[in-house]
């Protein structure tokens, strides 16, 4: 593994920011009165990490040739993916309070072309990572050094399709491609391993040819670091596989399936509200001594 580059004043930023936009995510469900809660709490570091120190991308020039490009394809998680994209300024942030209402630029999966920031539509799972391989390929022919990143679920990929882009990803030697799977173990129907089994991932992409990378899905700096070594990866792409808890943050959404697509209401927020204020209290980063 790559030693880190990132700082300790950077990390606590990080962190601190990761939380804010958990606090967002609830503010948002709750006046939306519908969403998915677990996956989208669950990845808000990961996010972070990846607007906040790792893509190459420029808010107020979204269509900027050279960024690099980020494609969500477990679309129903993009309260995390909106509250982002607020925070790094590719919209105002009250805006953050449209979701899912009707007219809103926050459509329940994203819609490309009316909001800043968004390279893809999303909705039929198994569909983003094979838009992210166009991307990375046409990238290559073209001679782009820009770089694509993409999100999978883990009950996502139940989809065949999935591992047809992944196939083809690993045989066109895809370096300038990195997916992380946001591996929570929960889908809409109950647990991953209960529904259809899927380890060992790991084994699985590598023998795909694919570079696998595992990290805690909390862990910044790990996130970070794993993300740096993509980069020096030049031969084939990159999967990470983040281990992430759904509904991170707050205890009462943690680990649990029924979270994968409900909303708070007003007294469920409040409580998850102040158990993330409890976390910004204590220098924004949350511990597990509760697990």
């Amino acid at each position: 593994m790559i030693v880190s580059q990132i700082s300790d004043e950077q990390l606590a930023f990080l962190e601190d920011k990761a939380n804010q936009i958990r606090e967002d995510i609830i503010k948002m469900l709750l006046e939306a009165g519908s969403g998915h809660s677990a996956g989208s709490l669950g990845t808000a570091d990961i996010f972070t990490a990846l607007y906040f120190h790792v893509m190459k991308h420029d808010p107020k020039n979204p269509d900027w040739e050279d960024r690099d490009r980020f494609v969500l394809s477990n679309a129903h998680i993009c309260p995390v993916l909106y509250a982002t994209l607020a925070h790094a300024g590719y919209y105002p942030r009250e805006e953050m309070m449209t979701l899912r209402k009707f007219g809103s630029r926050l459509q329940g999966h994203p819609h490309r072309g009316i909001l800043p920031g968004l390279e893809a539509s999303g909705g039929p799972l198994g569909h983003g990572i094979s838009i992210a391989i166009g991307m990375t390929l046409a990238d290559k022919i073209d001679g782009k050094r820009r770089r694509v990143y993409c999100m999978l679920g883990d009950g996502e990929q139940d989809e065949g399709q999935v591992w047809e882009a992944l196939m083809f990803a690993g045989k066109n030697k895809l370096n300038n491609l990195a997916v992380v799977v946001d591996r929570n173990n929960i889908q809409i129907d109950g647990f991953t391993e209960d529904i259809m089994p899927m380890e060992p991932l790991n084994e699985k992409y590598r023998s795909f040819g694919w570079h696998i990378l595992e990290v805690d899905g909390h862990n910044i700096r790990s996130i970070v670091d794993a993300f740096d070594e993509a980069k020096a990866v030049y031969e084939k792409p990159t999967m990470v596989i983040a281990h992430t808890i759904p509904g991170k943050g707050v205890d009462f959404m943690e680990f649990k399936p029924e979270w994968h697509g409900k909303p708070p209401n007003k007294e469920e927020a409040e409580k998850a509200l102040a158990e993330l204020e409890q976390i910004k209290s204590l220098g924004g980063k949350i511990t597990c001594e509760h697990h």
